[in-house]
């Protein structure tokens, strides 16, 4: 069974509490009896209410053919000769044996 979301939650709680004072007030029992039916029939309601809210539908993925191409690469272009002189001017550093 899915987790409720926040909706569900949101809707149900407040069907529960709007639906319980509205019956309180206008039905004007004072019996412990008619004051459990009242709060069992809010809380049937809020349950009714929070599992009819429509749940969020997974957005489906995008299939390969659905997928924008992405441009080829430019092709590698030729490498730069490095010259001579550019790599011996780097000092080489060797360890020493101990």
């Amino acid at each position: 069974m899915p987790r409720p979301t926040a909706a569900q939650l949101a809707y149900g709680s407040c069907t529960v509490i709007f639906s319980t004072l509205a019956m309180l007030l206008l039905s004007q029992t004072s019996s412990g009896l008619g004051i459990a039916l009242i709060t069992l029939s809010a809380l049937a309601l809020g349950l009714l209410v929070a599992m009819t809210v429509p749940l969020p539908q997974p957005t489906p993925a995008p299939t390969a053919a659905a997928m924008p191409r992405t441009p080829e690469p430019p092709a590698a272009a030729a490498p730069v000769p490095v010259s001579v002189a550019a790599v011996a001017s780097e000092p080489v550093r060797e360890p020493t044996a101990s």
